[in-house]
């Protein structure tokens, strides 16, 4: 099935801008634009993603040598962890997507082994995107077909991607995986750890500072990369161009409910110690089990498409890593995903309005919860701090973090005019809701809001085609429907 694209005048949903094009006309009227090639951007999220691997992995080294010259056992024992634990995890990642085992590659999996995966695989991206400017002619390996509505009249456009291009689009899709894994496996748990460590000693060293600047950055990129990540996979049918400003409402919303919720957590701990311990274990274990139970109340059955040579106990190992990560990101913030273990993708494409509007409400709940314990049970230390203006400050800041994700899903959504009912009209319901008096019963039928004057019928669930050796099409099946990466920091 094709996709369609939505031509509008903000140009949330555009086209590639081919550069070379020739159009016929059919007919029966209909426009036919054919591109003889698209053109091959620069890989600006996978040196993102290497810059902050290598950044963080130093700063974290140095940190630890001045650890050891204090002979400050715990933070050192810590700091390593969260330093070596990413790391590997992330070579496993790039070998397991690369296919590497089974390939004759010594020195690519000695690289890995030296824990300098990221960068030889950041090599190899910009080697071929520096070949790929030089080769004339390159001949294509897949054809993106895609229907697009202009001015009344059904066109299709079509263009030719070359290897070059499906390699780069594997570097990118390897990349993305592993800023989530750095950012919710290492970056904040180590961000938690340098915090407490800063409040406890009652000063903060210069390394340990910037290794805390570089964990908040690399969180905040994850954040992005998941919620890109997770609008991609919900509208793969149609070509999606995120704007400048939809990006800067994503880093304030998400800097703001990382480094709130974080800076809670910490409060917590420094107050009830102990009891962090069972707060952060009940959020873990909750999110892990969540998908699970919602897996086995369907009667599922598990997907056999994560790797066709593992066992069924090999998937479910697969898939529990998979649950881990997930549940890591929702104890610091929103995924913006939801697992379903029966889909090939492993992500639902259906957008959860409830579910958004649950997790945020009980972790808004949450946070007041913990922030009332500390100020009830804070130490001496806070004395010399106004503890009910940084209480409210933290409180505010979270709330700001709700209302610029408000703003990104009512005004700077790429696919905003597809929502059957946006920001505007749930907010609506809810207050004119039959049983809030008699102005409500006045009021008779909601009218149709401007967030709903453009809505579309969305076509049919069908598997994302990733841009990899294994789902690309073959030349000769020209009748596929179109994908596509886009990157965040290419489209900025």
């Amino acid at each position: 099935m094709h996709g369609v694209t939505v031509e509008e005048p903000e140009g949330e949903l555009s086209d590639v801008d081919p550069p070379a094009s020739s159009s016929d006309v059919d007919p029966r009227g209909s426009v036919t634009l054919a591109v003889n090639r698209s053109r091959i951007r620069p890989p600006f999220s996978v040196l993102l993603a290497t810059a902050l691997y290598c950044a963080e992995f130093v700063a974290a080294a140095v940190l630890c040598s001045l650890y050891r010259k204090t002979d400050d056992v715990i933070w050192l024992g810590f700091t390593v962890a969260f330093m070596l634990l990413p790391a590997l995890l992330i070579q496993l990642a790039l070998t397991f997507i690369h296919r590497d085992l089974g390939r004759d590659r010594p020195m690519v999996l000695f690289l890995h082994l030296l824990l300098l995966g990221p960068v030889i695989r950041c090599f190899e991206a910009l080697v071929i995107f520096i070949k790929a400017g030089k080769i004339e002619n390159e001949p294509y390996v897949t054809i993106s077909r895609q229907k697009s509505l202009k001015k009344g009249q059904e066109g299709l456009m079509e263009w030719e991607i070359g290897r070059s291009e499906r390699n780069l689009a594997t570097h990118r899709d390897a990349f993305k995986r592993t800023a989530v894994i750095q950012a919710f496996l290492g970056s904040a748990p180590q961000l938690t750890l340098q915090l407490y460590a800063s409040i406890q000693e009652k000063y903060l060293l210069p390394a340990r500072l910037a290794v805390m600047i570089i964990t908040l950055i690399s969180i905040t990129y994850g954040a992005l990369v998941c919620s890109t990540l997770a609008i991609q996979i919900r509208y793969d049918d149609y070509k999606v161009r995120m704007r400048p400003m939809a990006y800067l409402c994503m880093i304030v919303w998400r800097g703001l409910e990382i480094a709130t919720r974080i800076t809670t957590l910490v409060l917590f701990s420094t107050a009830l110690t102990y009891w962090v311990i069972l707060v952060g274990m009940v959020n873990l274990l909750f999110f892990f089990f969540l998908p699970w139970a919602e897996f086995w109340a369907r009667k599922g059955s598990l997907t056999q498409d994560v790797e066709k040579n593992f066992s069924k106990l090999g998937t479910t190992v697969v898939l529990s890593m998979f649950t881990l990560l997930y549940a890591c990101i929702n104890v610091f913030c929103w995924s913006a995903v939801q697992l379903d273990f029966s889909h090939r993708e492993l992500i639902e494409r259906k957008q959860q309005w409830g579910r958004l509007a649950a997790y945020y409400a009980a972790r808004f709940l949450e946070n007041f919860l913990l922030i009332g314990l500390w100020y009830l049970f804070k130490s001496d230390f806070y004395e010399y701090v106004c503890a009910p203006l940084l209480a409210v400050q933290l409180l505010i800041l979270y709330g700001l973090a709700l209302l610029f994700m408000l703003l990104f899903y009512q005004f700077c959504h790429p696919c905003r005019r597809l929502f059957k009912y946006n920001v505007h009209d749930c907010l609506h319901c809810f207050c004119c809701r039959p049983g809030r008096g008699a102005t409500s019963r006045s009021r008779g039928k909601l009218p149709h809001s401007y967030s709903t004057a453009a809505t579309m019928v969305l076509m049919p669930e069908e598997p994302l085609e990733l841009l990899g050796p294994r789902h690309s099409q073959p030349v000769g099946s020209r009748g596929e429907r179109e994908m596509d990466v886009v990157d965040m920091t290419e489209a900025a």
